[in-house]
């Protein structure tokens, strides 16, 4: 037990911080649970409207430092995988996006050019003021020392 008292107060909150962490990890477990439970009763449809529930609860961990960044990718492409394979194993087909013409990315590429520009303020330097000031005094004391 510690003897200097920021010393126990540092142990108040590490164990305060320690009961955050194992609620939120036991909640990240608890959806990952659900959604593989879905995923083994062909419950499919459900399991991809929570798919981005669960890739919610383990962003949130790992934005906490509750989970390494490697983790939670790891446990999201887990979980991707199973659906897919699931997916594919009863002839479930997704809806392929239709592809975008060359041209038309252009375009949308040249809209987003325009949105961007703004006009930029013109800044205005107060050291070239305060040296050509300096110069014009210092050119009047000489004028005045002749």
């Amino acid at each position: 037990m510690p003897n200097i008292k920021s010393a126990k107060k540092r142990v108040k909150v590490i164990e305060k911080k320690t009961e955050q962490n194992k609620i939120i990890r036991s909640e990240v477990k608890t959806e990952i649970k659900k959604i593989l439970a879905l995923i083994k009763e062909n419950n499919l449809e459900k399991a991809t409207a929570s798919l981005p529930v669960v890739f919610s609860a383990i962003d949130s961990a790992c934005g906490k430092n509750i989970f390494h960044a490697n983790k939670a990718s790891n446990l999201k492409s887990k979980i991707a995988k199973k659906l897919d394979a699931a997916k594919k194993a009863n002839g479930v087909v997704e809806e392929a996006k239709p592809e975008v013409k060359a041209e038309e990315k252009i375009e949308e590429v040249k809209v987003e050019e325009k949105v961007e520009e703004k006009p930029v303020a013109k800044k205005t330097t107060t050291a070239k003021k305060t040296t050509t000031a300096k110069k014009t005094t210092a050119k009047k004391e000489e004028a005045k020392a002749e």
